[in-house]
């Protein structure tokens, strides 16, 4: 068969599609809205498992917790001694922090003492972070910033736990490679968390642990749990995979509620994969009698399918990428964000995983073409009388 041909073909395929346009119109609106569903929430679950990495990669190998009955305490800062000196562990940092509710926005602020670690991974907007033994100074996340009104030079008034308010003047608003991690935090130098906190000056929030060896970790991790049995120490790869649980999770649950729309598109296929309407039967049996073979009606049927689901695809995945990396996910973000009230911008770096492309392609081209394709070589093998006649 000649190219001349082929675009003869492909010609007839579009002057039919164009008289049918309503029919198609109606598939490519279904089409793109189930693409565009499932393609914005899986941008945006994967992006959000990279924003996670982009958040631990800097993060120590392993974290020490005290716990009674089930629940977080404070650690006393002597232990740090004895668990650096377990072999292979590089050091170890004890961490302050802990969340502040300010009743002024109704939100959770994340507050953290400044220390010499803290500053690998950030990049400050403007001005700088606490000396880690700074008092009446802080640095703030730009959500933060943006909530209470403040920049530069300005000052944030917060309560401490003994009822007293404290003023810093803002040094700093800065950013990190990910926003997810400083758009509610605030940077105090040490004195001024733990009396925000009214923590006891032995104790800290945890211990952040540093290992020469990464493989090594979880064998160290052992024997802290063997010398102090009340501590829980938490392996980096162990966050990562409880991140990668819940993104996975909640987009899971966001692709259930829309579980309708998805049944709806498979009762479409399933309606042309059963059988061709009248008109489109008496088609095909007027080609067969003028001369075509049966390859050339696959083969139009297999233009008209390409030529429907592709661009309902695409066009699927082009309003899905606007809409999460342009957007910003405004329909789905605050199901899969989270509880937090202060978030960031959200303009998130658009990673896109190929695999999830080509599974979702797979998934809904590769079947609609088919079911183009089936009902109307059943009909090209039969009979052209048959077929015009019903």
């Amino acid at each position: 068969m000649s190219l001349n041909s082929h675009m003869n073909v492909l010609d007839f395929t579009l002057l039919s599609l164009l008289r049918r346009k309503f029919k198609n119109l109606g598939i490519v609106l279904v089409f793109t809205f189930i693409v565009f569903i499932t393609g914005s929430i899986l941008f945006l679950s994967y992006s959000f498992k990279r924003e996670a990495l982009l958040i631990l990669k800097g993060s120590p190998e392993l974290i020490v917790q005290r716990m009674s009955a089930g629940r977080q305490e404070l650690i006393p800062v002597g232990r740090a001694k004895e668990i650096s000196a377990i072999p292979g562990v590089s050091g170890v940092e004890p961490r302050y922090w802990g969340y502040y509710y300010d009743p002024l926005v109704k939100a959770n602020y994340t507050i953290l003492a400044s220390s010499g670690s803290l500053s690998a991974g950030n990049r400050l907007l403007q001005g700088r972070l606490p000396a880690p033994e700074e008092k009446g100074v802080a640095a703030v996340g730009r959500g933060v910033a943006k909530a209470r009104f403040i920049d530069m030079g300005s000052t944030i008034s917060l309560v401490s736990a003994a009822g007293d308010a404290m003023d810093f003047d803002v040094v700093g608003i800065f950013e990190s490679e990910s926003e997810l991690l400083t758009a509610d935090l605030i940077v105090l130098g040490r004195p001024d968390v733990i009396r925000l906190f009214r923590m006891p000056p032995d104790m800290a929030t945890d211990l952040a642990v540093t290992v020469r060896n990464e493989t090594e970790a979880p064998v160290i991790a052992g024997k802290i749990r063997s010398r102090f049995p009340d501590t829980r120490p938490i392996l980096r790869k162990e966050i990562i995979r409880t991140y990668d649980a819940v993104f996975g999770w909640r987009s899971g649950l966001i692709l259930t509620l829309f579980a309708g729309a998805l049944v709806a598109f498979i009762i479409l296929a399933w309606d042309k994969a059963t059988g061709l309407s009248a008109e489109e039967k008496k088609e095909i049996g007027i080609l067969k009698a003028i001369g075509w073979e049966t390859s050339d009606i696959i083969e139009m049927k297999f233009w008209e399918g390409l030529v429907i689901s592709l661009s309902s695809f695409l066009l699927g995945i082009i309003l899905a990428y606007v809409h999460v990396y342009f957007f910003g996910a405004s329909v789905f973000a605050p199901a899969l964000k989270g509880w937090s009230v202060i978030y960031p911008d959200f303009r998130l770096a658009p990673f896109i995983d190929p695999y999830q492309i080509a599974m979702l392609m797979a998934l809904t081209v590769i079947p609609y073409i088919a079911s183009t394709i089936i009902p109307s070589w059943k009909a090209a093998i039969t009979d052209p009388d048959e077929v015009v006649r019903g």
